[in-house]
């Protein structure tokens, strides 16, 4: 099985970054084929048209080939101004949906206060509908208030990435 683990926000050291290097190291332990792709990193591209009509450079390029050839889809989702990024809305952009039909998806969503979360999965639940993908409806929220210098502090927070993690898994084990 091939996992992507994708951490949507494009700050440095962010808390989304932060809460997906623990599901990166949580699926590490797992028997799966597992890639990274960290939207803080510098040198994804903006999309601009069909890639057969612009050329994009190879990290945009293999990003999207690796979402396009996993089989679960774990996905951190930083909430900003009620919505999600426009790194992770921009990255989806390069993805093919009549190449992710029955693909499953995990949802971490992140947030500096608890009021945009229903919001925000509505409309990522919506967006993975489009690429008819299946979602796990166990998704976890979590604010800023879980990380302490630079790593989770709260227990409770990486059991329930944990958790959302093996069920995404048993979803797409199912399949």
């Amino acid at each position: 099985m091939k996992v992507v683990v994708l951490s949507g926000s494009p700050r440095k050291n962010g808390n989304t970054q932060i809460m997906m290097k623990h599901v990166l190291e949580y699926v590490n332990q797992k028997d799966v084929e597992v890639k990274f792709i960290n939207l803080a990193e510098d040198g994804f591209e903006s999309f601009k048209g069909a890639a057969n009509e612009v050329n994009y450079n190879e990290k945009t390029l293999q990003a999207a080939k690796d979402i396009t050839d996993a089989d679960v889809w774990l996905v951190g989702i930083p909430v900003y101004n009620s919505m999600f990024s426009a790194a992770l809305k921009n990255i989806f952009e390069f993805i093919n949906y009549k190449e992710t039909e029955g693909k499953t998806a995990g949802l971490a969503i992140v947030a500096g206060g608890t009021i945009s979360f229903g919001d925000v999965q509505t409309l990522f639940t919506q967006l993975m509908s489009y690429f008819r993908v299946i979602t796990n409806p166990t998704v976890v929220y979590s604010t800023g208030e879980a990380i302490e210098d630079g790593k989770i502090s709260d227990d409770e927070v990486k059991s329930r990435l944990n958790e959302m993690v093996d069920k995404t898994l048993g979803i797409a084990k199912k399949d």
